[in-house]
């Protein structure tokens, strides 16, 4: 019996990119069967660790890195490194961090609804800049000068979201910051591929970077990467672990040693963030696979499937099909006339047999967005006739 009769689960078609709601990218067989292998098994998840923050350090040139359950508690961990560092006395006062530097600066253009994973350590989340671009009052962005007058006695690290868009900024902010002593947390969730930005984030001057595991490179959906300068993942890591032990029982591997100095890790706020032997295994094996992956021919193929859905939708009224890309996937964007159609094909969409899932961010504006990169290639031509019936009953 299938797990979706055992549990009366009905599957769904995903053609709105990686997103956490359905699942993020579908695991690779060799990634599903290192899991399982890895399920198996009983091993030191502190050494598990070790071995993962090298192997990751190697894909993204960083000094350390660490497996999490996704990018969010990545940022938690993050802002709780850069609170508490190597101090045992503020790690066990996190959340409650008034009595030392808590507060993190972000742009407000940068401010998200993920953002409150930094204020989940206990951080205070200062908003500085003015959003002038975003809401068409002008064309200023950050400067150095509002990053100056922001920083207090009380400051800790400074955010940023990197997006296509934000990216050019972060040379420049991240060097301003560590002429003051300022750690940079980069939030780079979703911005694989492209895959050079493994690498670009943290020479560009990131001190730390979270990445999704579960999103473009594969991995269990409830994994991601902190990387970035050891000291603090080091931090990162003895909050995160689990290590009810006795000191003279246990010998810390290299990137705790500094952190620990002789003691034992401490129960630190990132406990309910712990990274399971599977998680970190299969986050390893897919980021492997990634990273060695032939993005020019990965991009090609998708872009061509993309174009065959594309095709069989010519002829129908009032619909147009553009092939663009979106900064991380080619997408296909199908446009309705009048907008208020696309509403209509959504839901259609959703009533189909399997419901078929499509990117609504542009749905207001009468466009429906097809994203191939959590697409099964024997759906394609599933998902083709259901756009069509859709479209054209829309």
């Amino acid at each position: 019996m299938s797990v979706l009769d055992r549990f009366g689960l009905t599957r769904r078609i995903n053609a709105a990119g990686t997103l956490t709601r359905l699942g993020g990218r579908p695991m690779a067989a060799e990634v599903a069967s290192a899991m399982a292998e890895a399920a198996s098994l009983s091993l030191d998840i502190a050494t598990l660790q070790q071995v993962a923050s090298e192997r990751i350090a190697g894909h993204l040139g960083a000094e350390a890195g660490m497996v999490t359950t996704g990018a969010a508690a990545a940022l938690t961990l993050a802002a709780a490194a850069c609170l508490a560092g190597s101090d045992f006395a503020r790690m066990a006062a996190l959340p409650f961090a008034d009595g030392f530097p808590n507060e993190i600066l972000l742009p407000r253009t940068h401010r998200t609804m993920y953002s409150r994973a930094l204020a989940a350590a206990g951080a205070r989340l200062v908003d500085l800049g003015h959003n002038d671009r975003g809401t068409g009052a002008g064309v200023r962005g950050l400067e150095a000068w509002e990053i100056d007058a922001a920083i207090t006695p009380r400051t800790a690290a400074f955010a940023f979201t990197a997006t296509p868009e934000t990216i050019a900024a972060l040379p420049g902010i991240a060097a301003h910051c560590r002429a003051r002593g300022l750690p940079v947390i980069v939030d780079a969730a979703a911005q694989l591929p492209p895959r050079d930005n493994l690498r670009r984030l943290l020479a560009m001057g990131a001190d730390l970077v979270a990445f999704s595991g579960g999103k473009a490179i594969g991995g269990p959906q409830a994994s991601g990467i902190l990387a970035g300068r050891a000291d603090l993942v080091g931090s990162a890591l003895a909050q995160q672990l689990d290590m009810d032990i006795r000191a003279e029982a246990w010998s810390p591997p290299a990137l705790l040693a500094p952190i620990i100095r002789g003691a034992a890790p401490p129960h630190g706020i990132g406990r309910g963030f712990k990274a399971g032997k599977e998680e970190i295994i299969g986050l390893l094996v897919a980021l492997e696979r990634f990273a060695g992956t032939d993005e020019a021919a990965e991009t090609a193929a998708l872009a061509a499937r993309l174009a065959g859905i594309g095709a069989a939708l010519a002829g129908l009224n009032s619909v147009r099909t553009e092939l663009g890309h979106s900064g991380r996937a080619p997408v296909l964007a199908v446009t309705l006339d009048p907008p208020s159609r696309a509403a209509g094909a959504v839901a259609a969409l959703l009533a189909h047999d399997p419901p078929v899932h499509v990117g609504e961010r542009r749905v207001a504006d009468g466009v429906l967005l097809i994203d191939p990169q959590s697409l099964a290639p024997t759906d394609d031509a599933t998902l083709a006739a259901a756009l069509r019936a859709a479209c054209a009953s829309g």
